[in-house]
């Protein structure tokens, strides 16, 4: 199995960035596709983004255009370039691997024990 874990989380006022970053390791054989899922208290866990192997990509209409994920084939890692953050950006953060493509289907996929993300006023 892919085992899969997240850094880069912590405390920003809003209007600030963050970068997330997701190490890779193990079978990577059924990670065709990797993205980012969210999960605020008392929420439903929601995809964020999604990156293919070949680079296409798929961002959840409320972070579209401040997020930016990306992936690095050969160290197997993950990123995830948040800008303009808001406070309603606060939450865990997971990385995930698998055959979910799709920012609805990502959060379906195997996935790292996250990363705190919190986004002040």
């Amino acid at each position: 199995h892919v085992r899969l874990v997240e850094s880069g989380g912590g405390s920003v006022q809003a209007g600030g960035s963050l970068r997330l970053s997701c190490a890779a390791s193990g079978n990577m054989d059924n990670s065709a596709c990797m993205g980012w899922l969210r999960q605020a208290p008392g929420k439903r866990r929601e995809g964020v983004a999604v990156i293919s192997s070949g680079g296409t990509t798929s961002y959840a209409d409320s972070v579209n255009g401040r997020f930016t994920i990306s992936r690095d084939n050969t160290e197997n890692t993950l990123y995830l370039q948040m800008n303009s953050l808001k406070p309603e950006d606060s939450a865990v953060y997971y990385c995930a691997a698998g055959w979910g493509c799709t920012v609805d289907a990502v959060v379906r996929n195997i996935r790292g024990q996250g990363t705190q993300v919190t986004v002040s006023s």
